[in-house]
């Protein structure tokens, strides 16, 4: 079966229709994840180029290298305790992101929030693939130079070389992909650490070249103090959070095959405050090492690599990072869409089908053109995080507020109008309303030159504006209420008598 998912290691609904159910989106029965394989997919997620260069700039804001320890130390451990509360109906129900939107969305309501978090990671899948891809041209040039010629004739934008590394880094990935999730599961056991190895092996040889004298916290000038600073450290707090803010939103897909909250939240602990504290140190002191050792700060680790006068050292560390990065794009991009897109027609695609859409969506979208332009990401990057919160805030304010997680687990898969995840024609009002109330007050911050110095906050804007009008509206007549009046109604015509009563 599609997936990794065999027949018999999953619950089948008594009443599910072919709309809203296959293998793949079924309730697992049987789980294989304990903790080590959540800290796992954390370093995985971590331990890339994109990780690498966040760290950095943070350490380059102008703040004093302690105050960026204690930004990242504090917003590390929000998203741990966020991260943890958006797992739990994962873990309980063994359902992926998009089946637990429903929850909220309604049944047909979540394809909504399904596609919106499934582009998202199809943008980002393409651009770690062409991070990953320039790894692999720093190998291919360091035994082939005279293929540089080729690095310097362009087609859509991209050069010939550009587009072999690409679409040899596609292939690469899918083949790990379309093996399934077990074999998902094998690869970042062991790419994580893997990384790590070579991360501070790289580290020792730069602190050797540099001189342990030369080697500080801080990147650059500091340039605030006093309040200034305390504002800088407040955004860089916020930075933190944001990006770690697709994951999160979709942790679900990973949760569902842990074994319980235990294992959850100490895979979490280990995988966030601890690991990612760990890389963002051994990204600065390599960083700073570069000043003495080549002259210039160097914020790009294949860069650093491609620098080094060993032709041993290069490949391997171009190839580690080629693997760190092939493990943050299965993990953060490349699952999330499987299963969003499966969820838009689970009769004709599965988890292999919907990842087929995600990876050759990634092509079109052509990531060099925003990974290229500071400003294109910047904007990208405030206004994913405009979308992604509201996402957050609806999934969470239902589940703990709203449902008090009392949940009906068949009633997801159900496409009859007395289920409890049917409100009005399998879509939620309430939700669609606080999604986009939530996501144009973020976005506004984004847009409004006034309002820009807020931009990197539109996360958490988002996700606020987008709970509490969901709370509000569900607990008025527009949302829970005349739900469940228009559900005893139409079950009373379908009986031909009283509504029978609906557990709440």
């Amino acid at each position: 079966m599609a997936g990794g998912i065999k027949s018999g290691e999953v619950y089948t609904p008594p009443y599910a229709s072919d709309k809203l159910y296959n293998h793949d989106l079924a309730p697992l029965k049987d789980r294989f994840w304990g903790w080590y394989q959540i800290f796992c997919m954390w370093m995985s997620d971590v331990h890339s180029v994109g990780g690498y260069l966040f760290a950095a700039s943070l350490f380059a804001l102008g703040l004093a290298g302690w105050q960026v320890l204690v930004c990242l130390i504090v917003g590390i451990v929000i998203v741990m305790y966020l991260t943890n509360w958006v797992a739990r109906p994962g873990v309980e129900l063994g359902v992926p992101y998009p089946v637990v939107c429903r929850l909220s969305f309604g049944v047909y309501g979540a394809n909504v929030a399904a596609i919106i978090r499934g582009l998202i990671a199809v943008a980002w899948y393409g651009i770690q693939t062409y991070v990953a891809s320039k790894a692999l041209i720093v190998v291919v040039l360091k035994f082939f130079p005279e293929y540089a010629v080729y690095g310097q004739m362009y087609f859509l934008g991209l050069s010939y070389l550009g587009w072999f590394a690409f679409l040899i880094m596609w292939i690469c990935q899918f083949l790990v992909f379309y093996r399934g999730m077990k074999a998902i599961t094998v690869f970042i056991d062991w790419a994580g650490p893997g990384v790590y190895m070579v991360m501070f092996a790289l580290m020792g040889w730069m602190i050797y070249k540099a001189g342990w004298s030369n080697i500080s916290l801080t990147l650059g000038e500091v340039k605030y103090s006093g309040g200034e600073a305390f504002w800088q450290m407040i955004v860089a707090t916020s930075l933190v959070i944001s990006y770690f803010s697709g994951p999160m939103v979709n942790f679900s897909d990973f949760s569902r095959f842990s074994t319980d909250m235990k294992a959850v939240k100490k895979g979490n602990f280990w995988g966030l405050p601890v690991n990612f504290l760990a890389f963002s140190i051994v990204t600065v002191i390599t960083t700073s090492a570069t000043l003495p050792v080549f002259g210039e700060y160097l914020h790009d680790p294949v860069e650093i690599v491609a620098r080094v006068d060993n032709t041993v050292a290069v490949v391997l560390g171009a190839a580690t990072f080629i693997v760190a990065t092939i493990g943050i794009n299965i993990v953060a991009n490349f699952v999330s869409p499987a299963f969003d897109f499966a969820n838009v027609s689970p009769k004709h695609i599965t988890f292999i089908r919907g990842g087929m859409i995600a990876a050759v969506g990634s092509i079109f979208v052509m990531p060099w053109h925003l990974f290229n332009s500071p400003l294109v990401i910047h904007y990208t990057l405030d206004t994913l995080g405009a979308a992604i919160g509201p996402l957050y805030g609806i999934l969470v304010a239902d589940y703990f507020i709203v449902k008090h997680e009392h949940l009906f687990v068949d009633d997801l898969y159900s496409d009859k109008p007395d289920g409890h995840y049917w409100y009005h024609n399998g879509y939620n009002p309430a939700a669609i309303k606080a999604l986009i109330a939530g996501f144009v007050v973020a976005l506004l911050f984004v847009v409004i030159p006034q309002l820009f110095f807020l931009a990197s906050f539109s996360w958490g804007i988002g996700a606020a504006v987008g709970a509490t009008t969901y709370v509000k509206l569900m607990k008025g007549q527009s949302g829970l209420a005349v739900a469940r009046d228009e559900r005893g109604r139409r079950k009373m015509a379908l009986n031909g008598g009283g509504p029978t009563p609906l557990a709440t």
